[in-house]
């Protein structure tokens, strides 16, 4: 669940195709139009392309929403940042050099790194290539020597050197393999090392063995002529364009580019009986590795969510200005992929057509509808109680910060926003309908309820 914007935007364009008239799981192009002209038309989201892969492999395609300024309208072929999802991609890169005899799922990361660079181990333990994969090496979410001279564009500056840096000075907080952390550092150097063990540099390791072999041509990190050509621009939270980020030493992280046609020939390779060697490295990037929470394991890199009648195999990612998903169920061999060019995520829309047993997320009460609020005031010493990290899935962190005009809090790749007291224990945004309850038990604050479009979403305190 993402913290919810409503965007001013004009709904111009509108694009439908289908490979068949036979649809057999998801609903016909009208009733997919329907669904993301309604998230549009609500102010959740800017523009959206949805395409869905049918069981006997044909696939529909719609786009509907604003594009930007100064892009294309709309379509099937307009790319987007498809961030974390290039996870998913580097767990493949992974699984494949391991079936190739290049590296140890196993193996301990210190093997693979750059001569004299030393991975922090804790108690004898070393992290392997599988704690990494899994979410489980017990390195943070992000490195604490990154500047963000450009916070519109944060990881563009860091360097390999400060990478090393930060890996030869960091102390581990927790025993490696004792708890699922996300972790867009860990994940970023395990692309760097896959690529320096292959001889060569992401971007053309992911080529290589991926993209080409799967004919993904409007795929890739640096933007040719033609993707550049049908980029659709991010939004961020009040509906301005934002600049495209650029993950130069974390690319395994979060810097592939993609549209629908080619993330559907992505879902297509990973779906059914596998006929390649890459394709079989798909299918061993899928096998449950971990436990991640509640209903989530994790494969190498991949997410499942475990339902009554069936699991999803799924990632979604987002960066500066967009928010995507895509997933599959492996049985029932239908996927979807679900590119948004606005911070408002439609991860629900993906996994609902999957599996129908998994609401759409209700919009949130016109603004005419929402009660009014009013600020109190509160001592420091009682706002300091809320600071703190808390976890509403193992994607998803609320950060809660003391500055000095008060409480902020900042969501997973969200901007940060200032909220405001109306209770002891209960605050409320302004830039978005939502509020925040802490919970506090013995004296200490355990966790916040997140209440957000009709629903109240439990977050832990982790950190």
């Amino acid at each position: 669940m993402k913290l919810i914007t409503r965007i001013a935007t004009c709904a111009l364009a509108v694009f439908v195709t289908a490979g068949s008239a036979a649809a057999q799981h998801f609903p016909d192009e009208t009733g997919l139009l329907s669904i993301i002209e309604t998230r549009v038309d609500e102010g959740r989201a800017t523009g959206i392309v949805l395409g869905v892969l049918e069981a006997d492999g044909t696939t529909k395609v719609v786009a509907y929403g604003e594009a930007g300024p100064d892009a294309r309208p709309l379509d099937r072929r307009s790319v987007f940042e498809i961030g974390s999802i290039s996870k998913a991609f580097t767990g493949i890169l992974l699984a494949d050099m391991v079936q190739r005899g290049e590296l140890a799922l196993e193996g301990p990361l210190q093997a693979y790194v750059h001569d004299g660079v030393e991975v922090p181990s804790r108690d004898g333990r070393e992290i392997t290539l599988l704690d990494v994969a899994t979410h489980r090496s017990s390195l943070p979410r992000l490195p604490d020597n990154m500047e963000m001279r450009d916070p519109t564009n944060p990881y563009a500056d860091y360097t390999v050197d400060q990478l090393h840096a930060f890996l030869d000075d960091y102390a581990l907080t927790r025993d490696i393999g004792s708890e699922y952390e996300y972790s867009n550092l860990a994940v970023g150097l395990l692309g760097h090392v896959l690529a320096a063990r292959a001889g060569t540099d992401y971007e053309t390791l992911l080529h290589d063995r991926i993209l080409e072999p799967l004919e993904m041509e409007m795929s890739g990190i640096d933007l040719s002529d033609e993707m550049r050509d049908w980029l659709a621009q991010g939004h961020d939270y009040l509906g301005n364009v934002t600049a495209n980020w650029d993950l130069p030493t974390l690319a395994g992280a979060g810097a592939i580019r993609s549209n629908a046609d080619d993330m559907l020939k992505f879902l297509a390779a990973n779906i059914g009986e596998p006929e390649t060697e890459l394709e079989r490295a798909m299918r061993a990037s899928h096998q449950v590795r971990r436990e991640a929470g509640g209903n989530m394991h994790v494969g190498l890199l991949w997410h499942m969510m475990k339902l009554e009648d069936g699991d999803i195999v799924w990632h979604n990612g987002g960066t500066g200005g967009y928010r995507t998903f895509v997933g599959f169920d492996p049985v029932r061999r239908v996927g979807a992929v679900v590119l948004t060019n606005s911070t408002e995520g439609a991860d629900d829309i993906g996994f609902h057509l999957i599996n129908p047993s998994v609401p759409l997320t209700p919009a949130p009460p016109p603004e005419e509808e929402r009660p009014e609020r009013v600020e109190i005031e509160l001592s420091r010493s009682t706002l300091e109680r809320y600071v703190g990290v808390y976890e509403l899935t193992p994607q998803f962190q609320i950060t809660v910060t003391l500055e000095d005009d008060g409480l902020h809090v900042q969501a997973t790749d969200q901007p940060k926003f200032r909220i405001y007291a109306e209770a002891m224990n209960r605050f409320f945004l302004t830039v978005v309908d939502a509020q925040i309850t802490f919970i506090r038990e013995s004296g200490e604050t355990t966790s916040l309820i997140l209440h957000q479009g009709g629903a109240d979403q439990t977050a832990r305190k982790v950190g």
